[in-house]
């Protein structure tokens, strides 16, 4: 069962199982739940029904991803127990209360406020059910708040003391909360998820239109989210370069890992494009490279010196292999969006935005394209800070519970098939959800005539409704 994997190979494996799972919901529903808000505002501002159309349709979505994310979460956060006890007991006082204030103030706003924002507006009006909406919004970026903050926590851990028994104390809350990389992370960190939702919208509305370009809800989506990835991508791709620049002046190793530098260079280090890792050499096969552009990227300076790992000691460098691929899934999936956005530019200044078919086929293949990016990223992050948990002061080995590998392997073995069956389920309802004609029950009512709504059964000839423009296929 454990395929000669250690117990802390295993827990490790299993942690990124069930976050990998967990990560794609908030990736969504973080987005989603301030898409709504924007919706139900245009909805009140201008009256126009299809605004009010869309926040029916995207709200059952939102729901059921919201529900996914909370129950991952839960499971997610009991291996602090059951694997990664070590870690629980030295750096509780510092991650425990950040991890009760998201509880605290985030979840319980989520939680008080949905019920209202998914059913209630007709129970409290429409004002009072615009502020639960805006308050679930809210809810879900103050939640994105604290776990960032927690993690980066573990990157960049400052404004604390270590006791006499190696207890982490708190000693600066601020510093602590506001550690040297969190800006950076909380700030990509909601980028990417408006840019997740971005995506996954313009996909359905794309899918829609390629099924009938005349159906104006599909229009507004696809619209709203071509603007969002034209203009949103841009300032993702700038605020991750300067990500970037904080995580070289904090864990240089990381970027070496990145980048693929195993080699130090004092006059410049070479951009590579793509190429193989080689551990056991030391270097990168079939490397493809712009010469100096790396030290250009990260030092703004043609000349300037780049640290390889050859420069840290052997036991505190990264594994190479993930994080270097990683990183470019992430980035070229970055400049893919930009290319996405721009065409939409493209195609909306030449008025044929909702009648470019190859843009509509291109952002239905882009749909998954930021929840792929953001696992990427997590996966460049977190791998990269290896051997750590807390960088540069307590070890992933020294983190460990007592445990032993098959116990690990076991429960390791149920995730996956729970998690497979459980949100397989899932995430297959949403897909029938993205399927669905984004029209209310009522417009059902008016499309299928006034015989139909009588209760009267017609002819075949009425069965369906003509379409202006052509079939309801759309060309």
């Amino acid at each position: 069962m454990t395929m000669g994997l250690t117990a802390e190979m295993l827990a490790r494996i299993q942690f990124a199982f069930t976050v990998s799972f967990h990560f794609i919901f908030p990736a969504l529903s973080i987005g989603t739940a301030s898409y709504l808000a924007v919706l139900n505002g245009l909805w009140l501002w201008k009256r126009d029904r299809a605004y009010l159309k869309l926040f029916e349709y995207w709200k059952t979505i939102f729901a059921i991803t919201f529900g996914m994310g909370v129950v991952s979460g839960i499971v997610m956060s009991y291996q602090f127990g059951t694997n990664w006890s070590e870690f629980s007991d030295k750096a509780g006082a510092v991650i425990g209360p950040l991890m009760g204030y998201e509880v605290l103030t985030a979840f319980f706003l989520e939680a008080g406020f949905l019920g209202i924002a998914l059913f209630g507006r007709k129970r409290v009006g429409e004002p009072l059910h615009m502020v639960a909406v805006v308050a679930v919004a809210v809810g879900t970026l103050i939640s994105a708040t604290w776990i960032t903050s927690a993690n980066s926590w573990m990157h960049t851990p400052a404004g604390f003391s270590v006791d006499s028994n190696g207890n982490f104390v708190p000693e600066d809350w601020w510093a602590i909360i506001f550690n040297p990389s969190f800006p950076y992370r909380l700030t990509h960190t909601v980028l990417a998820a408006f840019l997740t939702t971005a995506f996954a919208v313009g996909a359905v509305g794309a899918w829609h239109l390629l099924h009938d370009r005349t159906n104006r809800q599909a229009r507004i989506m696809f619209s709203m989210a071509m603007w969002m990835a034209a203009v949103v991508t841009p300032i993702q791709i700038f605020v991750g370069d300067q990500h970037g620049l904080n995580t070289l002046e904090y864990q240089p190793q990381k970027i070496a890992a990145m980048e693929g530098h195993y080699e130090s260079h004092p006059n410049g280090a070479p951009l590579i494009l793509f190429g193989i890792p080689n551990e056991d050499e030391q270097r990168i096969d079939f490397a493809i490279e712009i010469p100096k552009l790396s030290s250009l990227i990260l030092k703004h300076d043609l000349n300037a010196p780049l640290q390889g790992l050859e420069d840290f000691p052997e036991d505190e460098r990264p594994p190479v292999l993930i994080p270097f691929f990683t990183f470019r899934i992430m980035v070229a999936i970055g400049f893919l969006m930009l290319g996405i956005g721009m065409w939409s530019l493209w195609a909306r200044y030449r008025k044929t935005l909702y009648e470019d078919r190859w843009l509509h086929r291109a952002a239905l293949a882009m749909g998954p394209s930021g929840f792929i990016a953001v696992l990427a990223g997590w996966y460049t992050t977190e791998i990269g800070r290896q051997p750590y948990t807390i960088y540069g002061l307590m070890r992933t080995s020294d983190s460990l519970s007592p445990v032993d590998a098959p116990a690990v392997g076991a429960s390791l073995v149920a995730f996956v098939i729970v998690y497979f069956l459980v949100f397989g389920a899932g995430v297959f309802y949403l897909f029938r959800l993205f399927r669905r004609v984004p029209i209310l029950e009522e417009d059902h009512e008016l499309d299928r005539g006034p015989h139909r709504a009588a209760g009267i059964n017609p002819g075949p000839a009425q069965e369906e409704p003509i379409r202006a423009g052509g079939s309801s296929s759309g060309d």
